[in-house]
């Protein structure tokens, strides 16, 4: 039977705290033991040597697809690797039950280099509307939630991600220009210019809570994976910042974006870093 939005709502007040807990379940026990440990014939490549999976993001994708499934009847999972497997599955993101959607470790680059710049994304999304979201960065021992019209926070403490400093240069998180398209490149070139501080991101999720936390200024991806992004933005929304794209518009998680598009602390540096894209594009 498919749940209504007012029993998600009830869900997610009694249970946030059962998704957090399967969320650390997963990683205790299949992530962080292979971190630092990982063998050779536990990482494999998916479309290029830039793109990684190893056992792990495989083992706690299953493990949180049988833990959320359970958590609230209804639902569909909608993991990475399980995309990958069968690109079909991408489409429960367009239906109306609602849906899990995980990313079991967001910076798979940086885990197999040993790195401590990875997380655990999960988001509950329904209709296109990312009701609650979980980011778990094990190796940093930082748990942020946010939901929606509830507020985000980071290890139980609200967070407030506050405005830029005035005179200082914005720090923007971006796509790397080897990885998009070439129109994508001319807009995300249009950051290279005074008054922002671009460089190349990590995690996605990480960058997210960077921005929700006021340590980063903004984001601009150019990518529209909704494991990537769905946790993340409503983490930004929830503490007070704001999304673009191209358009003018939010990003919406079911596809279909004008990119790339930027996520900010506030309104104001969001409009300011989609101007700059436009103007690159032009």
């Amino acid at each position: 039977m498919i749940v209504n939005t007012e029993t998600i709502e009830e869900f997610l007040a009694r249970h946030s705290g059962d998704v957090e807990e399967a969320v650390r379940r997963a990683a205790a026990q299949e992530i962080m033991p292979r971190w630092r440990s990982l063998a050779a014939h536990e990482i494999d490549q998916k479309s290029g040597p830039h793109d990684l999976v190893t056992d792990a993001d495989r083992n706690a994708e299953l493990y949180l697809t049988e833990a959320l499934g359970a958590l609230l009847p209804g639902t569909v999972v909608v993991g990475e690797e399980a995309v990958h497997a069968d690109p079909a599955t991408y489409d429960a993101i367009q239906q109306a039950a609602p849906v899990w959607i995980v990313d079991p470790v967001d910076g798979t680059r940086q885990f197999v280099r040993g790195e401590t710049g990875f997380c655990t994304l999960v988001a509950l999304v329904r209709q296109g509307v990312v009701l609650a979201s979980w980011t778990y960065a094990p190796a940093l021992d930082q748990f942020a939630v946010a939901i929606r019209g509830g507020g985000a926070r980071l290890d139980g403490e609200p967070l407030n991600s506050g405005t830029p400093e005035p005179g200082r240069d914005l720090r923007v998180a971006t796509s790397h220009p080897d990885y998009t398209t070439d129109e994508q490149k001319r807009a995300l070139l249009g950051l290279w210019t005074d008054g922002v501080a671009p460089r190349a991101c990590g995690s996605a999720g990480l960058e997210y809570l960077a921005v929700a936390r006021g340590e980063s200024d903004a984001v601009a991806f150019s990518w529209e994976a909704a494991w990537d992004h769905a946790a993340g933005l409503l983490l930004v929304e929830e503490a007070g910042g704001a999304h673009l794209t191209l358009t003018g518009e939010p990003f919406r998680v079911t596809g279909g974006n004008a990119l790339p598009f930027t996520a900010a602390r506030d309104a104001e540096t969001a409009g300011r870093i989609r101007e700059l894209l436009v103007r690159g594009a032009v």
